[in-house]
């Protein structure tokens, strides 16, 4: 059941990004558009505690209450920034909007680009970490809990890859061809 609850929120979230964006747009109610993405939030409550429920009901923690912890963690921590690409994308491509921002290329710019998506990514994975460490102490010393341990795991690695890849550009950044104008990342970056 948890499983269909992560994926029923998945599509959830875009059925709301859909609907909020149509209702911005297309309805000319950026209010309630507005209003009906933060709705969002809710799914992940409602998984948070669909899955505190069946754990406390007895059910053994395995890998389906470690994925719906990812799921919240990786949807608080980039689902924001994910919802402001589709809308900047969706206002250029069908209502002659400005075209979304391109992310810098070259330099200084690029590792702060970098830096800045590895942050929402090491966010998402922290908030992930938490989680299954307060499902581990709910579930207590007697419950069997590597499955939650490994997702733990592959949080870490998370984390670590995305360090390796920000600090490969700090590192070696890429450099501007001959002539080539350098771009600056926007101060109004989230």
């Amino acid at each position: 059941m948890i499983a269909l609850l992560v994926v029923a929120c998945e599509v959830a979230f875009w059925v709301l990004l859909a609907a909020g964006l149509a209702l911005r747009y297309v309805a000319r109610k950026p209010r309630i558009g507005a209003a009906v993405l933060l709705c969002e939030p809710v799914l992940e409550v409602v998984l948070l505690v669909v899955t505190a429920v069946d754990l406390k009901n007895g059910a053994e923690p395995d890998w389906k209450h470690g994925l719906a912890a990812v799921y919240i963690g990786f949807t608080v921590g980039l689902g924001h920034h994910t919802i402001k690409k589709v809308d900047a994308w969706v206002a250029h491509r069908w209502f002659g909007g400005p075209p979304p921002v391109r992310p810098p290329t070259y330099g200084t710019a690029r590792a702060i680009h970098e830096w800045r998506t590895a942050a929402r990514w090491i966010l998402a994975s922290v908030i992930a970490l938490g989680l299954l460490q307060a499902a581990i102490w709910y579930v207590g010393p007697d419950g069997a809990v590597g499955s939650l341990r490994s997702w733990q795991q592959k949080m870490g690695l998370v984390i670590g890859i995305n360090l390796i890849i920000a600090g490969s550009y700090t590192l070696f950044p890429k450099k501007a061809p001959e002539g080539a104008v350098t771009e600056r990342e926007p101060a109004d970056r989230p």
